[in-house]
């Protein structure tokens, strides 16, 4: 199974054309004979936290939201599963959510992240519960969102789920954010003994400059797949599937 994480830099704010890009992208991993694209966290709106709590539902979506068609669309066309994060609604408020299609263009499941910042807190989002979980070409996979890592508790939880892969949506900055990457990511792979995907932003995005950096690394810790800074696919080979 070949799988894909996406790195770009989303326009704050614009939905219309970050989903642009990210339906893009999911024509670019089926070129490339993946299975599976992964975008970074908030890839819909940008990271732009404060707007997106006082636009309502402006800037919130459901799975079903019309403006995440082009998404849908081309993965129901290229046959190709991605997992998208946007900004959800819940009963307590606002959500970071990664909304997971399916190859065939149809939700999968959805993930809510349920360790929020102090920021994010602090703008007015909420954490969710529950694990995401999902199965593609007879793979089990879990979902984190970025500070979600920083909790190993989620991923052994997902390990002793069965699941194989943990698909990580997140946003780290320069400087101290490499460093993390750097770090937490090949322990969290080593100490579970799973694959773990990390898709993350480059370039601006709210408050931060997106390290890019986004990779993958195999349950002994060591880097499968990785890029720098700048936009593209980093793609990777799993041994199963």
């Amino acid at each position: 199974m070949i799988i894909a994480a996406a790195q770009f830099s989303a326009r704050p704010c614009d939905i219309g054309a970050n989903v642009a890009r990210m339906a893009g992208f999911v024509t670019d991993a089926d070129a490339r004979g993946a299975s599976l694209v992964v975008f970074a966290e908030l890839a819909a709106t940008g990271y732009e936290l404060d707007a997106i709590v006082s636009g309502g539902d402006r800037l919130t979506m459901e799975p079903d939201d019309p403006r995440l068609a082009p998404v849908r669309e081309a993965c129901r066309a290229a046959g190709v599963a991605a997992v998208v994060n946007c900004a959800g609604r819940s009963a307590a408020g606002p959500v970071i959510s990664s909304f997971v299609y399916g190859p065939d263009g149809a939700p999968l499941t959805r993930y809510d992240k349920t360790r929020v910042t102090d920021d994010e807190r602090a703008a007015g989002f909420v954490p969710g519960s529950g694990d995401g979980r999902f199965t593609l070409g007879g793979v089990a996979f879990g979902l984190l969102i970025c500070f979600d890592a920083h909790f190993p508790e989620l991923t052994a939880r997902a390990a002793a789920d069965g699941c194989r892969v943990q698909l990580a949506s997140s946003l780290y900055g320069r400087g101290g954010g490499e460093e993390e990457v750097r770090t937490v990511f090949p322990a969290l792979a080593k100490d579970h003994g799973l694959y773990i995907l990390l898709a993350n932003h480059t370039g601006p995005s709210g408050p931060y400059e997106g390290c890019g950096r986004s990779g993958v690394w195999g349950p002994d810790g060591l880097t499968v797949a990785s890029a720098r800074e700048g936009e593209g696919l980093v793609v990777a080979e799993l041994p199963f599937g």
